[in-house]
């Protein structure tokens, strides 16, 4: 090679190497930390990851990550917040140390944990009826979050707290330098125009002020914003409610998107089994777009944070199975209810839908960056099972088997409970009318309609009726829809 071609070479490789270290320890991926429910195996801290902040897929097969025996004194936390230190590399978390078995006054401690590499964590209990004189009457801790004060170089820890017959009330104190205790006594952070109970306080900065999203409790419960010039007090509360259902909610968390293109408001739809999502580009005006959202899990309170390539490369590895994303199989053709694995067996077994043609039927897997499933040989499943190699970063690639069957069962794809069955002299069609099932707690809102000419193919007619929207005197679990035809 000529001595001018390595030369040139040579300054290339130099002058990309920078782009590529930036590109690497930028943010391009999203940690959802979060826990599932109020049973005991529910209150734990679980992951999940996302590439554009809207949809995410579970890690550790949506087991905890973290171990509430070990790090709690009640033996189970909830509301994890988790923020990336000020050095770029040291990650900082906080949770209720809380059984709610035990009862909704129960807790007096939160935990505070450190990391640096987001899989290994240090942890201290913090009680604070034991740690501070005058909090006799103490009877609970709840949702503590962390920030960043700038002008005291310090974090600042923030959560609700409520003593004897008084109402919840927002408390914050700094943390010492090894953040294992709190170094400053508790204060009172936000001062409500009525007294009021405020409960799951978020602060988000943005253009050098201070917004605090949190939920009041008396009256009518909302998500409420207070605004200051000041991370540790003067907020004032800003007129109006934030979130965008008439549903009880709770656990409002806030994350700027890494495009630039605004911010998600996110919370807990408790009643309801559901987490919304809502975006804005000013934290005044917010819009729904849950259509852009799924999940493999249900989450309840929790925060979500952005991470590199890198970090997402490192927590994939560590949690993320073949068998994970080999259960994302899907097609139009694929049953969604109707995946059987042997996880043993490396052995993945398809239902498909009357009519699909096999032989053209190419499923597709959802995936993270980093990870790919890829065919072996054959690709006509009429010819017989087809092999798929998955391949996960720091992992020994597995070898999977797929096999699809035609069957006619389940009747409705999707989760559906109840159907009561019609056919209709009118139309000479056969209908089926069931609950709308899938969601926590039994907590589906409306009712849907599926038509068939010969009891075999089924169309989707879509909602019939939904609560939210078309009645005023229920909002929830509609069960159990009966029909009949009036001649």
């Amino acid at each position: 090679m000529p001595r001018m071609n390595r030369l040139v070479l040579f300054l290339a490789a130099i002058l990309s190497a920078p782009t590529a270290l930036l590109a690497a320890n930028a943010d391009s991926a999203y940690l959802f930390v979060y826990f599932t429910g109020n049973r005991k195996s529910e209150e734990a801290v679980r992951y999940a990851v996302s590439t554009d902040g809207y949809r995410f897929r579970s890690l550790h097969n949506n087991e905890p990550v973290i171990s509430s025996a070990v790090i709690s004194s009640t033996g189970g936390v909830r509301d994890p917040h988790i923020l990336r230190g000020q050095d770029g590399k040291t990650f900082y978390m906080v949770v209720t140390d809380m059984v709610s078995a035990n009862g909704w006054n129960s807790n007096r401690a939160m935990v505070l944990l450190k990391s640096t590499d987001l899989i290994n964590w240090k942890s201290a209990i913090v009680n604070i009826q034991q740690r501070f004189p005058g909090h006799d009457s103490l009877l609970r801790v709840w949702a503590p979050q962390t920030i960043y004060d700038k002008k005291a170089g310090k974090y600042m820890i923030y959560w609700s707290m409520k003593h004897g017959q008084d109402a919840d009330k927002i408390y914050y104190a700094y943390a010492n330098n090894d953040f294992t205790d709190l170094a400053t006594e508790p204060k009172q952070l936000y001062f409500s125009p009525n007294n009021g109970a405020c409960i799951d306080g978020d602060i988000v900065e943005k253009d050098h002020r201070y917004y605090l999203f949190f939920k009041t409790e008396d009256g009518h419960p909302s998500i409420r914003v207070a605004v200051s010039d000041s991370v540790n007090g003067g907020y004032q509360l800003r007129p109006g409610e934030v979130q965008q259902t008439q549903n009880p909610v709770e656990g409002s968390g806030v994350f700027k998107l890494n495009n630039n293109e605004g911010y998600i408001l996110m919370y807990d739809m408790y009643t309801s089994g559901k987490y919304q999502f809502t975006k804005s580009k000013d934290l005044q005006h917010f819009e729904v777009v849950d259509k852009e959202v799924s999940m493999d899990f249900q989450p309840r309170h929790g925060t979500v944070m952005p991470i590199t390539a890198a970090e997402l490369s490192r927590l994939v590895s560590k949690y993320a199975t073949a068998a994970g994303f080999m259960g994302t199989i899907h097609d139009p053709g694929i049953r969604k209810l109707n995946i059987t694995m042997d996880t043993l067996a490396h052995i993945v077994r398809v239902m498909v839908k009357p009519g699909t043609d096999i032989k053209r039927m190419q499923p597709a897997f959802q995936l993270v960056p980093g990870v790919s499933i890829t065919k072996i040989g054959r690709s006509d499943f009429s010819k017989g099972k087809v092999d798929y190699k998955v391949s996960i970063p720091g992992r020994a690639p597995e070898t999977w088997t797929v096999e699809a069957v035609a069957n006619n069962n389940t009747v409705l794809d999707g989760f559906y409970a109840d159907p009561d069955i019609m056919y209709a002299a009118k139309t000479g069609k056969y209908y089926i009318y069931p609950t709308s099932d899938g969601f926590a707690g039994w907590s589906g809102t409306y009712f849907k309609c599926f038509s068939s000419p010969d009891l075999v193919t089924w169309k989707d007619e879509g909602k019939v009726l939904d609560l939210e929207t078309d009645v005023t005197w229920a909002h929830g679990k509609a069960w159990a829809p009966c029909i009949i035809e009036r001649k």
